[in-house]
């Protein structure tokens, strides 16, 4: 969805929705002088929340705010982290306290009004959206949200109205078109309809967007530009499966549901894609709230939980992300996705095992697919056993047959497990083949440049190759640390000592490149400078550290320079 996301919220916006939304809240000050040991609950909820923990900083937050119930931006902040957590009907109660202040908080207003709407409670819906204002977040929120109540009541050129202002705010073109053509077809306004979603297909459209047109035009009769552009989005994203349900019902009977069949789905649809938008632009927070919301609206919206999903896994909340991948599991459309990234997050909980499980399933269950397949030799690869990865990758490398640009990575990946597993001929196939596809590559140059040269075949053509990752890629400690040792074994002793101190600048903690430092500072008769790059190296080593090595070094120095040579 990246190319809709930038066209529907661009990042100076996301900047000012995210400004809006939290900092008049997470600005808040400690208790006053009644809080007593609230003070103490006030920063362990400010420390959980850096630790972006909001279930526990929603709880101290709480207990602050009851021993000062008149603290407004105490009552916001519990208020967002109460929402931000999904304890929606907890939010609903601190969101009515909040009304009456100067300047109301508008995502209550907003949670307050999509409540109503739920709720059936039209009146009181409009009431909030009256009060939302026109300026600052209200610009995106206030057209939307006026419009689908209108569209509530069967208003449907009162809803364009209330949209309309939408339109004229740079880089919500986009938005604007598609919640127009969703409330005239939802009054049976089909020409209209489709005058405004051809508007979001002129370009590379997302998955939403695809889903939503492509059913319109299926319920119209447009079959053939359907099936059009539900391929040209499966060839925009070969690897996906994404439209593939779509295309499979395409021989039987249109359907006559609409992905968004009334005004309280339309509302949900409005307040996810914002948090979808806000996701995209790494404004996570406020992404949140609004998938929380929309949620709220539409249970069954499984975008919103799939994003719900990926906000909180950022933040390293596994087990909740679980929760939301898990209800996915056998959606038509997103199974696979969510079947995906629940392997994803397993194996970053270091439940590694599960994480295969999950994989080896999901490659038996769709052969013809290399996504699960490579992602079960990736875990391989990271836990270090790297004789199961091996066979991984070649099943992908299999089902490709012949491995195009796209494919440089898996290569790659084969040639590192080869590599560590000592088949250096095989590893260096791999990587001249991946250099055929991505002759530009830096992480490739260097990898097949570094291993010649500390191997000492091939220590021209090496050089070069290094010159050429360092040229690309300036400031990567590793890569400029190939570059050094390509010059410290051509005997450049003074141009590697330069390249290495740069290289060290550039990762200070690596043992590797301080090692290597030290051998160079060694060669160019620096021999104290040289014991304290080994002892630096010693301090930062690890596993696949050559301890003995470098203490032998620090013990007798290194041997003359013909024997370093061969």
């Amino acid at each position: 969805m990246t190319s809709f996301r930038r066209r529907l919220l661009p990042t100076a916006l996301a900047a000012l929705l995210t400004e809006a939304i939290l900092a008049p809240a997470f600005a808040a000050g400690p208790p006053g002088e009644t809080a007593g040991s609230a003070t103490g609950s006030y920063l362990a909820g400010r420390y959980a929340q850096h630790q972006d923990d909001w279930t526990a900083a929603a709880r101290f937050t709480a207990q602050a705010l009851a021993a000062d119930p008149d603290d407004q931006a105490l009552l916001r902040r519990t208020f967002l982290l109460r929402l931000g957590e999904g304890q929606v009907d907890t939010a609903i109660g601190y969101a009515t306290r909040l009304l009456g202040e100067q300047g109301e908080p508008q995502m209550a207003l907003t949670l307050l009004a999509a409540d109503a709407l739920a709720k059936g409670k039209l009146d009181e819906a409009d009431g909030y959206a009256a009060r939302l204002p026109a300026d600052g977040l209200g610009r995106f929120i206030t057209p939307l949200t006026r419009a689908w109540l209108a569209t509530s009541r069967g208003k449907t050129d009162e809803a364009l109205a209330a949209l309309e202002p939408l339109a004229a705010v740079q880089g919500f073109g986009a938005l604007y078109n598609l919640h127009a053509a969703l409330i005239l077809d939802l009054a049976g306004r089909s020409e209209d309809a489709a005058a405004h979603y051809v508007k979001v297909t002129d370009t590379e459209a997302p998955l939403r967007v695809v889903q939503i047109v492509g059913n319109f035009m299926m319920r119209t009769g447009k079959k053939d530009e359907a099936r059009k552009l539900y391929e040209t989005f499966q060839i925009n994203n070969p690897d996906g499966l994404l439209v593939e349900p779509a295309l499979d019902a395409m021989a039987k009977a249109p359907s006559d549901t609409r992905p968004v069949p009334d005004a309280r789905s339309g509302l949900a649809e409005a307040l996810f894609d914002l948090g979808s938008a806000l996701h995209h632009e790494n404004a996570d927070e406020p992404a949140l709230l609004f998938g929380r919301i929309a949620l709220h609206l539409r249970g069954d919206l499984a975008l919103a939980h799939l994003l719900i999903g990926d906000i909180v896994a950022s933040r390293d909340h596994h087990e909740e992300a679980l929760t939301a991948y898990r209800l996915l599991a056998k959606d038509p459309l997103l199974g696979w996705t969510a079947r995906m990234r629940e392997a994803d997050s397993l194996a970053r909980m270091n439940r590694n095992d599960d994480a295969i499980a999950v994989l080896k399933a999901l490659s038996a269950e769709r052969p013809e697919r290399t996504d699960a397949v490579t992602r079960l030799g990736d875990i391989y690869r990271y836990a270090k056993r790297y004789d199961e990865a091996i066979p991984a990758y070649t099943t992908a490398l299999e089902r490709i047959g012949a491995p195009q640009e796209r494919h440089w990575p898996l290569l790659y990946a084969r040639a590192m497990s080869y590599e560590k597993t000592k088949q250096w001929p095989q590893a260096e196939a791999d990587l001249q083949t991946a250099l055929t596809l991505r002759p530009d590559e830096a992480s490739l140059l260097n990898f097949l440049g570094y291993s010649w040269i500390d191997r000492g075949e091939h220590l021209d053509k090496a050089r070069a190759m290094v010159e050429r990752a360092v040229e690309l890629r300036p400031r990567d400690g590793y890569i400029v640390d190939s570059l050094g040792w390509a010059l410290y074994k051509l005997g450049d002793f003074e141009g590697a000592v330069a390249k290495l101190e740069r290289a060290v600048e550039l990762k200070p903690g690596d043992p590797t490149i301080n090692d290597h430092l030290g051998d160079a500072y060694w060669r160019a008769g620096r021999r104290n400078e040289a014991r304290f790059q080994w002892m630096r190296a010693l301090r930062n080593a690890d596993e696949d550290t050559d301890k003995a090595g470098i203490q032998a070094k620090l013990d007798e120095g290194l041997a003359d320079r013909k024997a370093a040579a061969k």
